[in-house]
C-alpha cells in the first residue's frame, strides 16, 4: 500500500482543476473581448448595452439568445462581429471589424460550450480606443 500512494498523490497533482482548464480556454476570448468590446461595453457603458465588464456579467448573456452554448449562429453575440459594417448593429462599430481569426476564437469558445472561469475576472479595454463612423 505504502508505494501506490505516491502513484496516486503524482496522478492527482497532474491533473488541472476545472477552472484552470476554463480559464486556459477562455484566455484567448478575453483577449479579443479585451481588445474589441469591453471599450463600449465596459464599466462606462450605455444602459441599453449588454455588459462585458467582466466574466460574471458575461455569464448573465449566456443561455440567453445573446449567447447560446454549443450554437455560435444562433447566438446575437457572434451574429453582430460577423455583420457587415452597412448592417445595423454590427459590431465593433463600423470601420473596424475584428479580423478573421478573432471571429473564429469566438466562434470556437461557443461552439465548445461558452466556458468561462468559476472566479470572477474583471475585463480591461486594451489597446487604442475603437472608433465609429
Amino acid at each position: 500500500m505504502k508505494r501506490l500512494l505516491p502513484i496516486v498523490l503524482l496522478a492527482a497533482c497532474a491533473q488541472k482543476p476545472a477552472d484552470d482548464t476554463a480559464a486556459t480556454a477562455f484566455a484567448p476570448v478575453r483577449t479579443v473581448l479585451e481588445t474589441n468590446c469591453v471599450h463600449c461595453h465596459g464599466d462606462n457603458r450605455l444602459s441599453t448595452m449588454p455588459p462585458i465588464n467582466d466574466t460574471q456579467a458575461l455569464s448573465k448573456l449566456i443561455g440567453q439568445h445573446w449567447i447560446v452554448p454549443g450554437k455560435p449562429e444562433a447566438s446575437r453575440f457572434f451574429q453582430v462581429v460577423t455583420f457587415p459594417d452597412e448592417i445595423p448593429g454590427a459590431m465593433p462599430p463600423s470601420g473596424h471589424a475584428i479580423s478573421k481569426k478573432e471571429v473564429q476564437i469566438l466562434r470556437d469558445w461557443i461552439k465548445s460550450g461558452a466556458k468561462l472561469p468559476a472566479h470572477n475576472i474583471k475585463l480591461k479595454p486594451q489597446g487604442p480606443l475603437p472608433r465609429s463612423v
